[in-house]
């Protein structure tokens, strides 16, 4: 094979493994950032994807905050609902100012096998009037509980 040859097959070789490794990360990058949005109900119902991440949006009950003793970790145990049932939520780490009973949040987590909803990220509302746009619509919408996540996504054009 000549040296001319020998040159542009490297170069094809080495777009090749460009194009593909650049798809490759933006594949990954996707993956990793899709969240379906799912209500208590509809993990209750068995409708959470399994081993993906999800966002579980509601209203935290009131007296179900747990908070662990001075000397402990900072794990934080409550309770989500969308009015009609209810899903058990573990987080560790500082959650937001604003998080409080009886006030509209959004987890991001895992669905543990055992129920438990694994959050690795609480976001809470800005202020008194505030509820994220997408779980007030669903709320609104939903004329069961069970309805709440799929208004939810129709609301945010199926993005969620």
């Amino acid at each position: 094979m000549k040296h001319q040859s020998r040159q542009r097959l490297f170069f094809v070789v080495a777009i090749l493994f460009g194009v593909s490794a650049a798809a490759w990360l933006v594949f990954s990058a996707i993956q990793d950032n899709m969240r379906y949005f799912v209500s208590p109900s509809e993990i209750h119902a068995g409708l959470a994807p399994k081993d993906h991440a999800l966002r579980v949006g509601g209203l935290v009950v009131a007296g179900s905050v747990r908070r662990p003793g001075e000397n402990e970790d900072l794990t934080v145990r409550f309770e989500l609902t969308d009015n009609k049932k209810r899903v058990s939520v573990v987080y560790t780490g500082i959650l937001p100012d604003l998080f409080r009973e009886g006030q509209g949040i959004v987890a991001i987590g895992k669905l543990r096998p055992d129920g438990v909803f694994a959050a690795r990220e609480v976001l809470a509302k800005h202020d008194e009037n505030y509820m994220p746009q997408e779980v007030q619509e669903a709320l609104d919408k939903a004329e069961d509980a069970a309805d709440v996540g799929r208004a939810m996504r129709e609301s945010a054009g199926g993005t969620l």
